[in-house]
């Protein structure tokens, strides 16, 4: 077993937590923030868009079970890469989409990544999503930890209102 971390900010973490947590192979995902430079942020602060940081996911995961590319891959399909000021009804720098990278192979792979999906067509619009290098990410709230499972009527109400769940619909299929 090879244990290793990616990093993803795709908008509102709570969103980013559920496509993850179902595969074989993650080992936790957990919601937090990252990007920005003040130590120990909180999510009051982080919202007010003066931070630098960006709600996003850690994930831990086996690499012997499953790669990095099929996390880039899940990845993706919750977004809208062609956003750069925020997803959905979240605007602002903290809910812009990016991907921290741990080290130069994952740098590499989610480049090529990002460039197959420019190749792909698949979007009218340039990807906007930046790769970034990792830097400290501080876990959010334990009210924000798991958020579909302890709130699921209103991550379910969120996830559909704020248009997440038809962008993922129109764009991958039912299977995003």
């Amino acid at each position: 077993m090879t244990i290793q971390k990616a990093i993803f900010a795709g908008g509102c973490f709570w969103c980013m937590v559920k496509p993850f947590d179902r595969y074989d192979g993650v080992i936790s995902v957990v919601s937090g923030y990252t990007g920005g430079d003040v130590e120990n942020p909180s999510y009051e602060l982080v919202c007010t868009n003066t931070t630098g940081h960006r709600e996003a996911v850690e994930i831990t995961f086996d690499d012997e079970k499953i790669s990095y590319e099929e996390l880039l891959s899940i990845f993706w399909r919750q977004i809208d890469p062609t956003d750069a000021n925020g997803q959905f009804f979240d605007r602002g720098e903290s809910y812009q989409t990016a991907i921290f990278t741990n080290s130069p192979e994952q740098y590499e792979k989610a480049l090529h990544s990002k460039e197959e999906l420019t190749a792909s067509g698949k979007f009218s619009k340039p990807i906007q999503t930046v790769i970034l290098p990792a830097k400290t990410f501080y876990p959010a709230e334990e009210g924000h930890q798991d958020y579909y499972l302890k709130n699921p009527a209103h991550y379910n109400r969120y996830a559909i209102g704020s248009g997440r769940e038809a962008f993922k619909i129109n764009n991958w299929g039912e299977d995003a």
